[in-house]
């Protein structure tokens, strides 16, 4: 065998070991996790954090570095970027504006407080921590970044609450929903405006360019390729009744693809083409089922883990070094809760809610999980933050999200409320699990 080869087939060899470990720990974690009350996706994220260097990393320094072998580190970087622009993408595509038609002012009150509050905290925050943990970063984009990781609210894992706990037909649930998409556009907007912002290092003729090119971009995909795309889909439609041939399948891979290429090309980040795919499609319900059928298992339960993994093995508790820092992370994550729960609570109180549902909306609006973990590595990437903010926006991220599940479940007092949470599949499955608790005990 040529040396070639063999560098090869043991390159292969560390990148099979790896995709074991990483598939078989979010599974188990999933369950476990799925079991005491909190979305599969919970369990999933706290995989990729204990097989990082801060637990297994510690514990087993030695099976850490042989299972996780750095050579192969650039391999699964990829790999996780390119899942993340198909996940992106399916999460444009779930995108339901329909709501703003009849929510649209509570919706925008809601999402405005959550975002306008926490922003304003994570400016004043910054400039807290900058002296003690930014030391060779630039101050404004440290401070933009900072507040713009705080302002973030995750879509999906809410979507996911709402539906475990059969609350996403309920006034409260289509509210907040609606409030979450309208945030997350906004929230993915003032990203990539920040991002043009930082990487024309501040020119401002630069960075108006790069603005103007993204709205311009945003235009075109909405003006043009979405016609398009509209009159490929009802072809789909008619000739296939609606069924993604492999074909079809590759077309649409190719679009994703090239969108990312296009928004790479801007200056922002590629899974910012992947998102605004799905976006222009969200009204496409017969496609997008069709589109999940294909893709979203898969993706899923491949490359999901994968970056949650990715995400672990750059989150390391030694970064966190003296009490100090310590301190500042509880005053990131304090920041995040305030800003985020309290504008959102205010709004949906002063909207007509009743404190308890306001409270839950504030709760809410105050998951981040994976949107939010997507900012930070990209943070990380672009330069804006050190490793210890790293770590502290990820705790944050963990805990507001972990937070989300046992709180509803406490301020759930409405009748409508009550009533459609006891007929959740959560509940279906805490009823079935009673009996077999009570004999453990």
């Amino acid at each position: 065998m040529n040396p070639s080869g063999s560098q090869l087939e043991q390159l292969l060899l560390a990148v099979l070991i790896q995709l074991i470990v990483i598939l078989g720990a979010a599974r188990f974690f999933g369950v476990l996790f799925r079991r005491f009350g909190q979305p599969q996706v919970c369990g999933e994220i706290a995989a990729g954090l204990i097989l990082g260097p801060s637990l297994f990393g510690r514990l087993f320094p030695y099976l850490f570095h042989s299972v996780f072998n750095p050579r192969v580190g650039l391999v699964f970087s990829m790999v996780s970027q390119i899942g993340l622009v198909l996940l992106l993408f399916l999460i444009g595509l779930e995108f339901d504006f329909s709501h703003l038609r009849t929510h649209a002012k509570k919706a925008l009150s809601i999402s405005v407080a959550g975002i306008a509050l926490p922003f304003a905290l994570g400016l004043v925050t910054a400039r807290i921590l900058y002296p003690y943990v930014g030391k060779g970063i630039d101050e404004r984009g440290f401070a933009l970044f900072l507040a713009t990781a705080i302002s973030i609210t995750a879509l999906p894992i809410l979507g996911r609450v709402l539906i475990e706990f059969n609350l996403n037909r309920t006034r409260l649930g289509t509210l907040a929903l609606t409030a979450a998409a309208v945030d997350d556009a906004a929230g993915w907007t003032i990203l990539a405006t920040v991002t043009a912002i930082v990487k024309s290092n501040f020119r401002p003729l630069q960075s108006a360019i790069m603005v103007v090119e993204i709205a311009g971009y945003a235009s075109v995909m909405m003006l043009v390729v979405r016609p398009l795309l509209l009159r490929w889909i009802a072809h789909i439609r008619h000739k296939h009744k609606m069924e993604l041939t492999l074909t079809h399948l590759a077309i649409l891979l190719v679009i994703i693809f090239l969108s990312a290429v296009i928004t790479n090309l801007i200056g922002i980040f590629s899974i910012f083409g992947g998102f605004i795919v799905g976006a222009i499609l969200y009204d496409q319900a017969d496609f997008r089922a069709a589109v999940a059928q294909r893709m979203r298992d898969f993706t899923t339960v491949f490359f999901l883990p994968i970056f949650f993994t990715y995400t672990g093995l750059r989150t390391d508790i030694g970064t966190m070094q003296g009490n100090h820092v310590w301190l500042l992370g509880g005053l990131v994550l304090a920041t995040a809760v305030v800003g985020k729960f309290g504008g959102c609570a205010l709004a949906a109180r002063l909207s007509g809610f009743s404190t308890e549902d306001s409270c839950a909306m504030g709760v809410l609006m105050n998951t981040r999980a994976l949107m939010e973990l997507v900012v930070v590595n990209i943070g990380l990437d672009f330069g804006l933050i050190p490793r210890s903010v790293f770590f502290m926006l990820v705790m944050m991220a963990v805990i507001t999200t972990y937070m989300t599940a046992p709180l509803l479940r406490q301020l759930l007092r409405s009748v409508e409320l009550r009533s459609a949470f006891q007929q959740s599949e959560f509940m279906r499955e805490r009823r079935k699990m009673k009996p077999a608790l009570e004999r453990a005990s």
